[in-house]
């Protein structure tokens, strides 16, 4: 099921709109867990509908939960700049080891404190402000894409938004998704990539029975050791131009036995991989059968939904537009950097090229997650630079 609720403009009478601490404050005040992103959203929406944006909310419940989206855009015409982000965010934990509470929103020794600081209510203040502050383009057009399913399933979020975009017509041109891409100072890196994910259970079936008759059983444990010997006997590749050499990584070895004389039916092993530009999905899945067969024993494969394939912003003028713009606030160059997992980059670069850059990341997802202040600041002049030069070379 699928719902589109346009909003109606009201005009906000903060006078803060312009202050992305001030909304980062009130973002992460608004506690959206996963998927209860309704009230993060409704937020986003009055800001930018009072601005003179057209915004619908988009709600998709096929996973049998409502998922509550939004797309915003101001202008009729081409470019179109997007600005893509979730202010969905994952538990908090253990609410009693945070210094500051989780959705206090409060500010200590020039750090903004909360769950989504970073990951990535940060970057959607400094999204708005930095898209309020320039204003209605004189030619060509801003949007946003703001999600409530990134940190979970992503079944019902930016995927489905897209979806929706190109049943509509609605042409993005380029898009900025504020992901915390700086590894430990904000201006290192932005991501012009990302490797695809493919995981699979590989499963051994045997015959249970008793350790000291094992001619009356058959061990499916040491059939499987054989498998992921050859599994991973080799590297997947070397590297490519951008991104690293792809690897394979087991993740989990099971038999649900927790006795010491039984031995079990059946073994299974997951395992993920993060590849390169080297395979698609279609190929990897080959070289990983190629490679199970080889051993010789008879096994089960399945990779489960939610597999995603590699892909590339090729460098040219929207990448050195980003680039340029992080070292002119920042005095940095950032790395051009395919590493890391995915992101909601994934869905969005079938309709555009997609580059990410946002905040620094070393505490998502943590305790005492928290971005500073500074770094806020700086990091709204640098969307600002990009929609400046953006428009300057392309509309």
């Amino acid at each position: 099921m699928t719902s589109i609720d346009p909003v109606k403009p009201a005009v906000s009478s903060s006078a803060n709109v312009h202050d992305p601490v001030a909304l980062a404050t009130a973002l992460i005040r608004a506690p959206s867990v996963t998927p209860e992103a309704k009230a993060a959203l409704d937020l986003v929406a009055e800001l930018l509908a009072g601005a003179g944006y057209k915004v619908e909310r988009l709600t998709f419940d096929t996973s049998g939960v409502p998922i509550v989206n939004l797309y915003a855009r101001i202008g009729e015409d081409g470019p179109n700049l997007c600005f893509a982000g979730h202010v969905d965010v994952v538990p908090v934990g253990d609410a009693a080891r945070w210094s500051h509470g989780p959705f206090s929103g409060e500010i200590a020794d020039g750090r903004l404190f909360g769950r989504g600081a970073v990951d990535m209510k940060g970057a959607v203040a400094a999204f708005l402000a930095a898209a309020l502050h320039y204003g209605r383009p004189e030619k060509g057009s801003l949007s946003f894409l703001i999600t409530g399913d990134e940190e979970g399933p992503a079944l019902d979020g930016t995927v489905k938004v897209v979806e929706w975009l190109k049943a509509k017509g609605e042409t993005i041109d380029h898009c900025v998704v504020g992901e915390p891409t700086n590894p430990a100072t904000l201006g290192d890196a932005f991501k012009i990539g990302r490797r695809g994910s493919l995981s699979g259970v590989v499963t051994v079936r045997g015959v249970q029975g008793h350790v000291a008759y094992p001619h009356l059983a058959d061990n499916p444990v040491p059939r499987l050791v054989r498998l992921l010997s050859g599994l991973i006997a080799a590297p997947l590749d070397a590297g490519s131009d951008f991104f690293p050499p792809s690897n394979l990584e087991v993740v989990s070895v099971d038999v649900g036995n927790t006795a010491f004389n039984v031995i079990p039916a059946e073994a299974t092993a997951r395992f993920n991989v993060r590849f390169n530009d080297h395979f698609s999905l279609a190929t990897l899945k080959d070289e990983i059968r190629r490679r199970l067969d080889a051993a010789g024993e008879p096994y089960d494969i399945a990779f489960p939904p939610g597999a995603s394939e590699s892909f590339i912003t090729a460098p040219g003028p929207f990448v050195d537009i980003v680039a340029g713009a992080v070292e002119a606030v920042t005095g940095r160059r950032p790395e051009a950097s395919t590493s890391g997992g995915t992101s909601d980059a994934r869905f969005i670069k079938d309709l555009c090229p997609v580059v990410e850059f946002g905040l620094v990341g070393q505490t998502m997802h943590k305790v005492d997650e928290a971005t500073s202040v500074r770094d806020l600041e700086d990091l709204t002049a640098i969307y600002s630079q990009i929609i400046t030069r953006y428009f300057a070379h392309f509309a």
